[in-house]
């Protein structure tokens, strides 16, 4: 819920930049420590979201379409089993826990986890501002040390925090041939785009990917186109199943994230390719199967809606009055087909949100990300008391789990035991700079 406070007249411990489920967990992280605590080492928060409310990837809200993870990976359980804000408690606040139950599955639809998810954003005692943005982070100047930092916002106004958390999750990913239009658009925007497009005049769709989103697009489109071809172009020679099996899920353990921080970076870049098929280009295996089935039968029939064009690739786009022209080329015979189409999907993945645009020249260095620690801070050098917080981004160095859900509960537990760590610390120096003058307040 959003509590509205004079955000510029007060220094928050934290300050989280972005309010999506990374944050969201924090920020319950958050609310149990303070609700365990003394006045005096209570936690305060808030968090900038530029959307207009708490929503988790609405453009891919498919019908049917089932999370990748399990349930007990939710916001909360891995971090603390008794919490009130389980996928649990959401299922018997909501009165279907029985229900559930009853389907013998790990895995909720996305629909129904992105409704556990408000659920939780809706409950949770978190100072939210929504519609704002986070135009620029400064360090306060205090002198020796950068102690403070001040977030300012798009609405005017400026936050002092002693850490911020930046959660600013995943952008777009596009092919540099791509124009973003009515007609050619990311799958992220998918359900929003194709509901805002005129009515099909050449009954076809491409959709460009090899993954779990492209394969679920494909599917909603021949199933709710039922006169459209759909083409499904891929540089592949088919879908790759997901690797999902209990040893390669391993890789997903939080005690994961230890054993990569502080193996080799050689050995890391080692394992986070070889597993690469746990998480990227990578299609459930039922999924695959109902395409496939799907694709035979109309073979057997005669009459071809759904067309798998593997080691090809988009070679060029027109838009129309009417449509957009895809053409589309195979890398086995080097022949071109031009499909005039009604939209091209491009699910293309994403990619980590730039720092730079953030912290800038003030703070050189910080969109590199050469220097994390294990719990997730970034190292701004001896001057900067001021922590700085990556809720994603960290892949190279934690591993597959950087800015995934899988991870989230333990992710916010690793973060908020920092932040109460170093402000041990400051205080700790503080009291002995009172005491002795001559002490030092560098901490390192």
């Amino acid at each position: 819920m959003t509590e509205d406070r004079p955000f510029d007249t007060e220094t928050f411990d934290v300050v989280g930049i972005g309010f999506g489920p990374s944050n969201l967990a924090l920020a319950i992280a958050i609310e149990e420590h303070n609700a365990g605590c003394g006045p005096d080492e209570k936690i305060t928060a808030c968090f900038i979201e530029k959307q207009q409310q708490f929503s988790w990837h609405a453009g891919m809200l498919l019908d049917g379409a089932t999370m990748q993870i399990a349930f007990p990976k939710d916001l909360v359980t891995f971090r603390n089993p008794r919490s009130s804000y389980s996928f649990f408690s959401y299922l018997h606040d909501r009165g279907r826990l029985v229900d559930f139950v009853n389907q013998q599955t790990f895995f909720p639809t996305r629909v129904e986890f992105q409704d556990y998810l408000q659920w939780a954003a809706g409950r949770v005692t978190a100072d939210v501002r929504y519609g704002t943005t986070v135009t620029a982070v400064d360090g306060v100047d205090g002198g020796a040390v950068v102690d403070r930092l001040a977030v300012s916002l798009s609405d005017g106004t400026t936050v002092h925090a002693r850490n911020v958390v930046v959660a600013a999750g995943l952008r777009e990913r596009l092919p540099e041939w791509a124009t973003p239009s009515a007609r050619c658009f990311h799958n992220h925007q998918f359900l929003h785009r194709i509901a805002a497009m005129p009515e099909p005049v050449h009954q076809r769709f491409v959709v460009l990917g090899a993954g779990q989103s492209a394969a679920e697009v494909v599917q909603y489109l021949h199933s709710n186109y039922p006169q459209a071809e759909v083409h499904s172009v891929f540089s592949k020679f088919g879908y790759s199943p997901a690797d999902d099996s209990p040893y390669a899920n391993r890789i997903f353990d939080p005690a994961a994230v230890d054993e990569l921080y502080a193996a080799p970076a050689s050995a890391r870049e080692h394992l986070l390719e070889v597993h690469r098929s746990t998480n990227y280009s990578a299609v459930d295996i039922e999924l695959i199967n109902e395409l496939y089935a799907t694709e035979y039968q109309e073979r057997v029939q005669g009459q071809r809606r759904l067309f798998m064009r593997r080691a090809s690739e988009v070679s060029a786009v027109q838009e129309t009055g009417d449509g957009i022209e895809v053409s589309v080329t195979s890398a086995l015979d080097g022949l071109t087909d031009a499909l005039m189409c009604d939209a091209l999907v491009l699910a293309t993945g994403f990619e980590p949100t730039p720092l730079e645009s953030l912290f800038g020249a003030s703070m050189p260095g910080i969109g590199t990300h050469q220097d994390v620690g294990r719990d997730y801070r970034l190292e701004v050098g001896p001057a900067g008391h001021a922590g700085i917080y990556l809720q994603g981004g960290t892949e190279k160095t934690h591993g597959l789990t950087s800015s995934l859900l899988s991870n989230a509960a333990v992710r916010a537990g690793d973060i908020l035991n920092s932040i109460l760590a170093h402000r041990d610390i400051s205080a700790g120096l503080a009291r002995l700079s009172e005491d002795n003058p001559y002490a030092t307040s560098e901490v390192r």
